[in-house]
């Protein structure tokens, strides 16, 4: 309350948001912690205003798991057989039984008709179970830590602090991990990140990288966005994609390229996708001789430590997106004697070991190099087997011909693979608006809602208003 007093308020953006719904929930007046609200200014505001707007805030509190049948369905969904028994969608987004899929479970849990009422809880624990176990990877949505499910930001790299899954699929997961204590969750109040943020009068932000979401920020936020210079000129090369057709191709010549420019005790920055990417390309570097510190969820306790060699004379650090937004790494390191010999090797080489769905992203991790007029370069390293050409590239002709005729160890020299590969990535980029457009519409009428009830009850709460009178409120109020 002291905090949110002050004439400015530092907080994260989650906080703030968790405070508003511990508020909704208190019983007297003196509990209450945020005053009326006026301004926010939001830092890396395509990522809070954009990123994380798909995920709900939600406090809830712990309720004892019912669910008997999780280790009987886990077993069951382990001998079912893709593309037979189950099939996903274009996108791998969903999954769903087939026709001889429902026979056979219906045969193994001996429970009749699975899609009958009676048989609702038992369905929807099943679906929970198969979208765990088939589209939910370990390390790479979510870690096991001190026998705990923690769940994976996949913009951030980071663990999703008290963040679970919902409708099931975090016991499910629990369940598929061979952990013992489900969880289950009664949700006490819920608002989205977007309509949180939209209750201050006057908002604003910065960011980096805001001007190709600036149509989002405008129909959202009704906020335009301004590009500022850099207070230094930008000198940092970006170099072309490193296109190849395997991934074994790519790693080969991702290696080769960290080593030769590691023998010249230049610092390298390297951004993988997922933990389990960071931990396969750290251990065949160590294999090979070149020490590397890794940087991912598994250790976020060192980031700092980690951060701050990353810049020094011949590290190599291997990190998820934990290094890629926000992330200042000085050259040098610790030692500022050190900055002039990095500085004349050519400052922070940034690689990107794959392409994400949004270029925001890559972006960041391309900011980390040639940061306040520092040199620098960054490249990216493409394989046509990557999980992003897989999914949104698959039925390319121009992707099918390259990896049927040339399956050589060289980068693939096509100015239209790499134009193809720019539309992949902004396909993602597309649905990944529609998924929010649609969430957005959806939560505007849940919204609408909720502020009429926390209106009232606040109104009760300071006794500005009578009890009965929310039994009275006019249906066209609605």
């Amino acid at each position: 309350r002291t905090a949110y007093e002050a004439d400015i308020t530092y907080v994260t953006a989650k906080e703030a948001g968790f405070d508003y719904l511990r508020d909704s929930l208190c019983l007297e007046l003196k509990e209450l912690t945020q005053r009326k609200f006026n301004m926010t200014i939001v830092d890396e505001a395509d990522f809070i205003l954009i990123d994380e707007a798909r995920i709900p805030l939600v406090i809830a509190e712990k309720i004892a798991s019912a669910k008997k049948a999780s280790k009987k369905i886990n077993n069951i969904i382990n001998e079912l057989k893709a593309g037979v028994d189950y099939d996903l969608d274009e996108y791998s987004r969903n999954i769903y039984l087939t026709e001889a899929g429902v026979d056979r479970v219906e045969e193994k849990l001996g429970c009749g008709n699975i899609y009958s009422e009676e048989n609702y809880d038992l369905l929807l624990e099943l679906y929970s179970a198969l979208h765990a176990n088939i589209l939910l990877k370990r390390d790479v949505d979510y870690i096991v830590k001190d026998r705990k499910v923690e769940l994976v930001d996949e913009f951030t790299g980071r663990i999703a602090d008290r963040r679970a899954l919902p409708d099931g699929l975090q016991a499910a997961v629990e369940a598929k991990e061979g952990l013992s204590a489900f969880s289950e969750c009664k949700i006490l109040n819920s608002i989205t990140m977007q309509h949180f943020i939209k209750m201050y009068p006057k908002l604003c932000g910065m960011t980096g990288t805001a001007s190709t979401s600036s149509a989002e920020l405008m129909n959202y936020y009704g906020l335009e966005v301004a590009v500022i210079p850099t207070n230094k000129l930008l000198i940092r090369k970006d170099y072309e994609d490193y296109i190849f057709t395997t991934q074994e191709a790519k790693l080969k010549a991702l290696i080769s390229e960290i080593q030769a420019v590691h023998a010249t005790g230049r610092p390298i920055l390297v951004g993988t996708a997922s933990i389990e990417e960071s931990e396969k390309l750290a251990k065949e570097l160590q294999r090979l001789g070149a020490h590397c510190n890794v940087l991912n969820a598994k250790n976020d306790e060192r980031e700092a430590a980690i951060i701050s060699k990353a810049g020094s004379l011949g590290a190599v650090t291997v990190s998820t997106n934990m290094a890629g937004r926000g992330t200042d790494i000085r050259l040098g390191g610790e030692n500022e004697e050190r900055r002039a010999e990095v500085v004349a090797l050519g400052g922070l080489y940034v690689i990107g070991a794959n392409k994400h769905e949004s270029c925001r992203v890559d972006n960041q991790l391309r900011g980390r190099s040639g940061r306040q007029g520092d040199p620098g370069s960054s490249r990216f390293f493409i394989s046509l087997e990557d999980d992003l050409i897989k999914r949104y590239g698959k039925t390319s002709r121009l992707f099918i011909k390259e990896k049927v005729y040339k399956s050589q160890v060289s980068p693939i020299e096509n100015p239209a693979l790499k134009n193809a590969i720019r539309k992949v990535q902004k396909l993602a980029e597309g649905q990944n608006e529609d998924i929010r457009l649609l969430l957005w519409r959806y939560s505007n009428i849940v919204e609408a809602q909720r502020q009429i009830i926390f209106s009232r009850r606040m109104d009760i709460l300071k006794g500005n208003e009578d009890y009965y009178s929310f039994s009275r409120l006019a249906p066209k109020e609605y």
